[in-house]
Protein backbone atom coordinates (compact mmCIF):
# COMPACT_ATOMS: atom_id res chain seq x y z
CA UNK A 1 0.00 0.00 0.00
CA UNK A 2 0.98 3.52 -1.04
CA UNK A 3 0.03 6.34 1.86
CA UNK A 4 0.35 10.30 0.59
CA UNK A 5 1.61 11.18 4.31
CA UNK A 6 4.99 9.46 3.21
CA UNK A 7 5.56 11.02 -0.38
CA UNK A 8 8.22 13.81 -0.50
CA UNK A 9 8.39 17.19 -2.23
CA UNK A 10 10.21 15.86 -5.32
CA UNK A 11 6.74 13.29 -5.79
CA UNK A 12 4.39 16.24 -5.27
CA UNK A 13 6.16 19.14 -7.27
CA UNK A 14 6.03 15.68 -10.19
CA UNK A 15 2.32 14.94 -9.11
CA UNK A 16 1.30 18.90 -9.18
CA UNK A 17 2.83 19.78 -13.13
CA UNK A 18 1.69 16.23 -14.51
CA UNK A 19 -1.91 18.33 -13.28
CA UNK A 20 -0.79 21.16 -14.69
CA UNK A 21 0.08 19.78 -17.94
CA UNK A 22 -2.31 16.93 -18.31
CA UNK A 23 -6.24 18.74 -16.36
CA UNK A 24 -4.88 22.43 -17.26
CA UNK A 25 -5.57 22.98 -13.68
CA UNK A 26 -2.65 25.28 -11.52
CA UNK A 27 -2.26 23.74 -8.33
CA UNK A 28 -1.87 26.34 -5.44
CA UNK A 29 -1.72 23.71 -2.25
CA UNK A 30 -1.45 19.91 -2.49
CA UNK A 31 -2.10 17.98 1.07
CA UNK A 32 -2.76 14.73 2.03
CA UNK A 33 -6.81 13.45 2.00
CA UNK A 34 -7.61 11.25 4.83
CA UNK A 35 -10.08 9.10 2.20
CA UNK A 36 -9.54 5.53 1.22
CA UNK A 37 -7.91 2.14 2.20
CA UNK A 38 -6.22 1.70 -0.81
CA UNK A 39 -3.43 3.55 -2.49
CA UNK A 40 -3.00 7.10 -1.73
CA UNK A 41 -5.26 10.16 -2.32
CA UNK A 42 -5.10 14.12 -2.10
CA UNK A 43 -6.74 16.98 -1.44
CA UNK A 44 -5.73 20.00 -4.25
CA UNK A 45 -6.63 23.20 -4.07
CA UNK A 46 -6.53 25.69 -7.09
CA UNK A 47 -7.98 28.98 -6.88
CA UNK A 48 -11.19 28.87 -5.99
CA UNK A 49 -11.70 25.27 -6.67
CA UNK A 50 -10.64 21.90 -4.42
CA UNK A 51 -10.42 18.26 -6.29
CA UNK A 52 -9.53 15.08 -4.98
CA UNK A 53 -6.84 12.57 -6.19
CA UNK A 54 -7.13 8.99 -5.49
CA UNK A 55 -4.14 7.14 -7.20
CA UNK A 56 -3.86 3.14 -7.11
CA UNK A 57 -0.62 1.27 -7.69
CA UNK A 58 -1.69 -1.58 -6.14
CA UNK A 59 -1.96 -4.22 -9.16
CA UNK A 60 -4.50 -6.35 -7.35
CA UNK A 61 -6.88 -3.61 -7.43
CA UNK A 62 -5.42 -1.41 -10.68
CA UNK A 63 -8.16 -3.09 -13.35
CA UNK A 64 -11.02 -2.39 -10.67
CA UNK A 65 -10.41 1.16 -10.44
CA UNK A 66 -9.97 1.46 -14.14
CA UNK A 67 -13.15 -0.03 -14.81
CA UNK A 68 -15.17 1.83 -12.11
CA UNK A 69 -14.48 5.32 -14.31
CA UNK A 70 -17.00 4.67 -16.96
CA UNK A 71 -19.47 3.42 -14.50
CA UNK A 72 -19.16 6.75 -12.74
CA UNK A 73 -19.59 8.84 -15.57
CA UNK A 74 -22.06 6.66 -16.70
CA UNK A 75 -24.26 7.20 -13.22
CA UNK A 76 -23.48 11.23 -13.50
CA UNK A 77 -25.10 10.97 -17.01
CA UNK A 78 -28.03 9.37 -16.12
CA UNK A 79 -28.82 12.17 -13.51
CA UNK A 80 -26.73 11.15 -10.28
CA UNK A 81 -25.63 14.21 -8.33
CA UNK A 82 -24.36 12.58 -5.64
CA UNK A 83 -21.36 10.80 -6.09
CA UNK A 84 -18.02 11.65 -7.18
CA UNK A 85 -17.97 13.74 -10.46
CA UNK A 86 -14.97 13.09 -12.65
CA UNK A 87 -12.87 15.74 -13.96
CA UNK A 88 -12.22 15.02 -17.75
CA UNK A 89 -8.20 15.62 -18.88
CA UNK A 90 -8.13 17.96 -21.47
CA UNK A 91 -8.35 16.06 -23.84
CA UNK A 92 -12.01 14.58 -22.69
CA UNK A 93 -10.09 11.19 -20.72
CA UNK A 94 -11.58 9.59 -17.84
CA UNK A 95 -8.28 8.38 -16.32
CA UNK A 96 -4.56 8.71 -16.49
CA UNK A 97 -1.07 6.84 -15.67
CA UNK A 98 1.12 8.15 -13.89
CA UNK A 99 4.43 6.42 -13.06
CA UNK A 100 2.75 2.76 -13.22
CA UNK A 101 -0.36 3.96 -11.55
CA UNK A 102 -3.85 4.68 -11.96
CA UNK A 103 -5.17 8.20 -11.42
CA UNK A 104 -8.51 10.01 -11.15
CA UNK A 105 -9.37 13.48 -10.73
CA UNK A 106 -12.63 14.27 -8.90
CA UNK A 107 -14.54 17.09 -7.56
CA UNK A 108 -13.78 17.70 -3.84
CA UNK A 109 -16.67 16.78 -1.48
CA UNK A 110 -16.55 18.91 1.37
CA UNK A 111 -17.96 16.60 4.71
CA UNK A 112 -17.48 13.88 7.11
CA UNK A 113 -18.48 10.32 7.52
CA UNK A 114 -21.85 10.10 9.71
CA UNK A 115 -23.41 7.08 9.32
CA UNK A 116 -26.00 6.00 12.22
CA UNK A 117 -29.07 4.08 11.96
CA UNK A 118 -31.00 7.68 10.75
CA UNK A 119 -28.92 8.32 7.66
CA UNK A 120 -29.95 4.62 6.40
CA UNK A 121 -33.71 6.16 4.58
CA UNK A 122 -31.37 7.90 3.15
CA UNK A 123 -28.50 5.98 2.17
CA UNK A 124 -31.31 3.43 0.82
CA UNK A 125 -33.22 6.39 -1.32
CA UNK A 126 -30.22 6.50 -3.01
CA UNK A 127 -29.09 3.72 -4.04
CA UNK A 128 -32.55 2.82 -5.04
CA UNK A 129 -32.13 5.32 -7.51
CA UNK A 130 -29.17 4.05 -9.23
CA UNK A 131 -31.12 0.98 -9.15
CA UNK A 132 -32.98 2.23 -11.99
CA UNK A 133 -30.48 3.34 -14.07
CA UNK A 134 -30.04 1.01 -16.86
CA UNK A 135 -26.40 -0.55 -17.88
CA UNK A 136 -26.81 -2.62 -21.09
CA UNK A 137 -23.70 -2.53 -23.06
CA UNK A 138 -21.64 -0.79 -20.16
CA UNK A 139 -18.69 -2.35 -19.05
CA UNK A 140 -19.24 -3.38 -15.39
CA UNK A 141 -17.55 -6.29 -12.95
CA UNK A 142 -20.32 -8.83 -12.57
CA UNK A 143 -21.11 -10.73 -9.67
CA UNK A 144 -20.07 -14.69 -10.12
CA UNK A 145 -21.30 -15.76 -6.60
CA UNK A 146 -17.37 -16.88 -6.45
CA UNK A 147 -16.44 -18.07 -2.85
CA UNK A 148 -12.30 -17.19 -3.97
CA UNK A 149 -12.13 -14.87 -1.56
CA UNK A 150 -11.74 -17.58 1.26
CA UNK A 151 -9.30 -19.45 -0.50
CA UNK A 152 -6.98 -16.71 -1.05
CA UNK A 153 -7.74 -15.85 2.73
CA UNK A 154 -6.20 -18.98 3.16
CA UNK A 155 -2.98 -19.16 0.75
CA UNK A 156 -2.10 -15.76 2.41
CA UNK A 157 -2.47 -16.98 6.06
CA UNK A 158 0.40 -19.45 4.48
CA UNK A 159 2.72 -16.80 3.50
CA UNK A 160 2.59 -15.08 6.92
CA UNK A 161 5.89 -14.87 9.37
CA UNK A 162 4.22 -12.74 12.61
CA UNK A 163 3.91 -14.90 15.12
CA UNK A 164 1.32 -13.09 16.89
CA UNK A 165 -0.89 -13.25 14.19
CA UNK A 166 -0.05 -16.63 13.29
CA UNK A 167 -2.13 -17.75 16.37
CA UNK A 168 -4.18 -15.53 16.95
CA UNK A 169 -5.58 -17.10 13.64
CA UNK A 170 -4.56 -20.53 14.41
CA UNK A 171 -6.51 -20.34 17.75
CA UNK A 172 -9.60 -18.77 15.26
CA UNK A 173 -9.20 -21.72 13.05
CA UNK A 174 -12.27 -23.77 13.58
CA UNK A 175 -14.28 -20.60 13.28
CA UNK A 176 -12.59 -18.93 10.19
CA UNK A 177 -12.70 -22.50 8.86
CA UNK A 178 -16.47 -22.96 9.30
CA UNK A 179 -16.82 -19.38 7.52
CA UNK A 180 -14.95 -20.37 4.69
CA UNK A 181 -17.33 -23.52 4.06
CA UNK A 182 -20.48 -21.38 4.88
CA UNK A 183 -19.88 -18.73 2.46
CA UNK A 184 -18.67 -22.30 -0.58
CA UNK A 185 -22.29 -23.40 0.54
CA UNK A 186 -24.33 -20.53 -0.08
CA UNK A 187 -22.04 -19.15 -2.89
CA UNK A 188 -23.29 -22.62 -4.39
CA UNK A 189 -26.68 -21.74 -3.91
CA UNK A 190 -26.92 -17.99 -5.82
CA UNK A 191 -24.78 -19.19 -8.79
CA UNK A 192 -28.17 -20.82 -9.33
CA UNK A 193 -29.76 -17.82 -10.39
CA UNK A 194 -28.37 -14.41 -11.59
CA UNK A 195 -30.89 -12.46 -12.01
CA UNK A 196 -32.15 -9.15 -9.96
CA UNK A 197 -28.56 -7.41 -11.42
CA UNK A 198 -27.89 -3.51 -10.77
CA UNK A 199 -25.65 -1.46 -10.41
CA UNK A 200 -24.39 -1.50 -6.57
CA UNK A 201 -21.48 -0.03 -4.64
CA UNK A 202 -20.40 -2.43 -1.82
CA UNK A 203 -19.95 -0.54 1.24
CA UNK A 204 -22.74 2.47 0.99
CA UNK A 205 -22.39 3.17 4.10
CA UNK A 206 -18.90 3.41 5.11
CA UNK A 207 -18.70 6.07 2.49
CA UNK A 208 -21.85 8.45 3.23
CA UNK A 209 -20.73 11.62 3.66
CA UNK A 210 -22.84 14.83 4.70
CA UNK A 211 -21.65 18.13 3.71
CA UNK A 212 -22.85 21.89 2.80
CA UNK A 213 -26.41 19.94 3.73
CA UNK A 214 -26.45 17.29 1.59
CA UNK A 215 -25.59 13.46 1.21
CA UNK A 216 -23.14 11.86 -0.78
CA UNK A 217 -21.93 8.30 -0.98
CA UNK A 218 -18.15 8.61 -2.46
CA UNK A 219 -15.38 5.97 -3.34
CA UNK A 220 -17.11 3.78 -6.35
CA UNK A 221 -13.50 2.09 -6.96
CA UNK A 222 -15.45 -0.75 -6.67
CA UNK A 223 -18.96 -0.69 -8.19
CA UNK A 224 -20.23 -3.91 -9.87
CA UNK A 225 -23.36 -5.06 -11.31
CA UNK A 226 -24.80 -7.12 -8.73
CA UNK A 227 -27.53 -7.68 -6.56
CA UNK A 228 -29.38 -5.51 -3.65
CA UNK A 229 -28.18 -7.69 -1.59
CA UNK A 230 -24.35 -6.62 -1.99
CA UNK A 231 -26.00 -3.13 -0.14
CA UNK A 232 -28.31 -4.65 2.14
CA UNK A 233 -26.34 -7.42 3.78
CA UNK A 234 -24.61 -5.01 6.20
CA UNK A 235 -27.58 -4.30 8.27
CA UNK A 236 -29.56 -7.91 7.43
CA UNK A 237 -29.15 -8.79 11.38
CA UNK A 238 -31.60 -6.23 12.29
CA UNK A 239 -35.48 -6.89 10.76
CA UNK A 240 -36.02 -2.81 10.64
CA UNK A 241 -33.31 -2.15 8.25
CA UNK A 242 -34.21 -5.35 6.03
CA UNK A 243 -38.04 -3.98 5.96
CA UNK A 244 -36.69 -0.53 5.31
CA UNK A 245 -34.62 -1.88 2.69
CA UNK A 246 -37.02 -3.59 0.84
CA UNK A 247 -39.82 -1.28 1.45
CA UNK A 248 -37.47 1.70 -0.33
CA UNK A 249 -37.33 -1.13 -3.41
CA UNK A 250 -40.59 -1.17 -3.63
CA UNK A 251 -41.28 2.70 -3.30
CA UNK A 252 -38.78 3.14 -6.10
CA UNK A 253 -40.84 0.73 -8.09
CA UNK A 254 -38.01 -1.96 -8.44
CA UNK A 255 -39.99 -5.36 -8.25
CA UNK A 256 -37.54 -7.55 -6.15
CA UNK A 257 -37.33 -9.17 -3.06
CA UNK A 258 -34.37 -9.38 -1.03
CA UNK A 259 -33.42 -12.83 -0.59
CA UNK A 260 -31.58 -14.59 2.76
CA UNK A 261 -29.15 -17.21 0.76
CA UNK A 262 -27.60 -14.07 -1.26
CA UNK A 263 -27.77 -11.73 2.30
CA UNK A 264 -25.41 -14.34 3.65
CA UNK A 265 -23.31 -14.94 1.09
CA UNK A 266 -21.93 -11.18 1.36
CA UNK A 267 -22.12 -11.74 5.07
CA UNK A 268 -19.70 -14.26 4.51
CA UNK A 269 -17.91 -13.13 1.23
CA UNK A 270 -17.19 -10.03 2.66
CA UNK A 271 -15.76 -11.26 6.01
CA UNK A 272 -12.95 -12.85 4.19
CA UNK A 273 -12.62 -9.93 1.81
CA UNK A 274 -12.23 -7.06 4.60
CA UNK A 275 -9.76 -9.91 6.71
CA UNK A 276 -7.91 -10.62 3.68
CA UNK A 277 -7.44 -7.02 3.57
CA UNK A 278 -6.07 -6.29 6.86
CA UNK A 279 -3.31 -8.97 6.73
CA UNK A 280 -2.45 -7.83 3.19
CA UNK A 281 -1.37 -4.07 4.31
CA UNK A 282 0.18 -5.94 7.84
CA UNK A 283 -2.30 -4.61 10.22
CA UNK A 284 -1.69 -5.35 13.76
CA UNK A 285 -2.88 -8.32 15.75
CA UNK A 286 -4.70 -6.34 17.62
CA UNK A 287 -6.96 -5.22 14.74
CA UNK A 288 -7.62 -8.02 13.15
CA UNK A 289 -8.46 -9.65 16.60
CA UNK A 290 -11.12 -6.93 16.76
CA UNK A 291 -12.16 -7.40 13.09
CA UNK A 292 -13.13 -11.18 13.91
CA UNK A 293 -15.37 -10.86 16.73
CA UNK A 294 -16.79 -7.12 16.29
CA UNK A 295 -18.97 -4.93 14.32
CA UNK A 296 -19.26 -8.04 11.60
CA UNK A 297 -20.09 -10.95 13.71
CA UNK A 298 -23.85 -9.92 14.23
CA UNK A 299 -24.07 -10.31 10.40
CA UNK A 300 -22.21 -13.69 10.50
CA UNK A 301 -24.34 -14.72 13.08
CA UNK A 302 -27.77 -14.16 11.41
CA UNK A 303 -25.92 -15.67 8.34
CA UNK A 304 -25.20 -19.00 10.11
CA UNK A 305 -28.74 -19.17 10.74
CA UNK A 306 -29.86 -19.43 7.36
Amino acid sequence: MYSSVFRDEEYKLRLVNFIKNEYGIDVVCIAAAKRGFYGETWRLSARNTDYFIKIIYCEEHKTTYERSFPVIQHMCDHGINYISQIVKTKTGGLLLRFDNAILGLFNWIEGENTETDATKPFEYQMLAKIYTIACEGLNIEHEDFSSKCADEFFKLWKTLDNKTTLLLLENNRKKLEHRAERLRLVSKLCREDKSGFVITHGDAGGNFITGNDKNYIVDWDGVTFAPPERDAWVMCSHDWARKLFQNTLHENNISYTLRSERLAYYCYRFFFFYLYSLLYVNSNTEVIADYIDSWIKESIRWADNI
